[in-house]
């Protein structure tokens, strides 16, 4: 009888992940760790891969393993409220976050143009301005 099913190594790669990764993921409980089949391999199938995808989709939307377990924990179809709720404080972090990228840039881009226009000058505006005071460069 042919044994069907991933190996681990076959279920990582499939998955786009480290071997490694998945242990880790079955170690913490993000994944579950299949029985041995006989011959002593364990062997996953379609749903570990799902989950294994789930894990990287919703990590490269910036969601952390723990909230990724949070989210897990809810997929089974009666908690989209508290999902919803999850997704909305992560959207709430990512709009802080790109305010704090923008002021940043603004700063950034003031002290590259006066580098610009004091080149040759005896004191770097950059340099100075970071020096003294904490690289705010530009107000808010």
């Amino acid at each position: 009888m042919a044994e069907t099913g991933f190996t681990i190594g076959r279920l990582a790669a499939a998955a786009g992940v480290n071997v490694e990764t998945v242990r880790y993921y079955q170690r913490i409980k993000l994944m579950p760790v299949p029985k041995r089949a006989p011959g002593g391999i364990r062997r996953y199938g379609a749903p570990e891969l799902s989950r294994l995808q789930f894990i990287k989709t919703a990590q490269g939307l910036g969601f952390t393993l723990e909230e990724v377990t949070d989210l897990v924990k809810l997929d089974d179809g009666t908690h989209c409220k508290e999902a919803h709720d999850i997704a909305a404080q992560k959207l709430d972090a990512v709009r802080a976050r790109l305010r704090d990228l923008k002021r940043i840039e603004k700063a950034l881009a003031q002290l590259v143009r006066q580098c610009e226009t004091h080149r040759g000058a005896i004191r770097c505006p950059l340099i100075d301005s970071l020096a003294h005071d904490g690289g705010s460069g530009a107000s808010d």
